[in-house]
């Protein structure tokens, strides 16, 4: 898939991070870009400076995605690229003790299913979604092939850490989607895969001491630093101009293996 000015694009999580620097990177090569976000002020800003559209949207809930895919299909047509980068990071431990008593407890089970809603589900949601309009589109490769699906799980979903569990089981999930979505969607002519990105600098770490980000880069391999989220953004333009790329988790972590905590 040659990226032009004739394909359009759905980030969600579009307005910061990984996402952001997408967007950015899709609409350079010309592709018509919407921003799915819940941050309006940076969602505005950030489409405005690309020539694309923001769509504000919550997906963990049916009309609101529907509601924020039919603003961005108005604009630029049905998108040929979903890039699925809406997420949250929480960390909790299975067993804990209470600050004030010292007793233990359980990891909050409104917070787990939270963290599986977003990063899960609301990942699902917006692939199904986004593929039952893809796969009435006329194909736009030589193949047939009619669009992309690219969805961001972490090096967590396999190296998992102490207080991870909800995280790490929601990216695990995302995974083991790929594949089956990718069979699913074979025959109309739509690729899917899956990025694990290892540890990035993103929005988070802007307010994190600076010591501990150094130790967390020195961890990491080669090169070891913090993955910059424009390395992310190639990867997602690789990946759309390689055909022969789908049914792929693909771990983008500098060699790093994470160890328990």
């Amino acid at each position: 898939m040659k990226l032009d000015s004739s394909l359009a694009a759905i980030v969600t999580g579009g307005a910061s991070g990984l996402g952001e620097a997408t967007a950015r990177r899709l609409a350079s090569h010309g592709v018509r870009v919407a921003i799915l976000d819940q941050d309006p002020a940076r969602g505005d800003m950030v489409a405005a400076e690309i020539g694309g559209v923001f769509c504000q949207g919550d997906v963990t809930d049916d009309a609101s995605v529907d509601a924020a895919l039919a603003k961005a299909r108005a604009a630029h047509g049905v998108e040929h690229i979903l890039v699925n980068c809406a997420g949250i990071a929480p960390g909790e431990r299975t067993v804990a003790r209470q600050r004030d008593s010292g007793a233990l407890i359980a990891h909050d089970m409104a917070r787990y299913r939270r963290t599986i809603e977003i990063n899960l589900i609301g990942t699902y949601r917006c692939i199904a979604k986004s593929a039952v309009a893809m796969a009435a589109t006329p194909p736009v490769t030589e193949d047939g092939g009619r669009g992309v699906i690219i969805a961001t799980a972490s090096v967590a979903a396999e190296d998992g850490q102490v207080g991870q569990a909800g995280y790490a089981s929601s990216k695990a999930g995302i995974a083991g989607l790929t594949l089956p979505v990718a069979r699913d969607l074979a025959g109309y002519g739509i690729r899917v895969v899956t990025i694990l990105p290892g540890i990035f600098w993103t929005p988070l770490f802007d307010r994190i001491d600076a010591n501990f980000r150094d130790s967390l880069a020195k961890q990491v391999p080669f090169p070891s630093r913090l993955g910059k989220p424009d390395e992310y953004a190639a990867l997602v333009q690789s990946i759309c101009e390689n055909d022969m790329l789908n049914g792929a988790t693909i771990r983008l972590d500098g060699a790093i293996r994470m160890a328990p905590k």
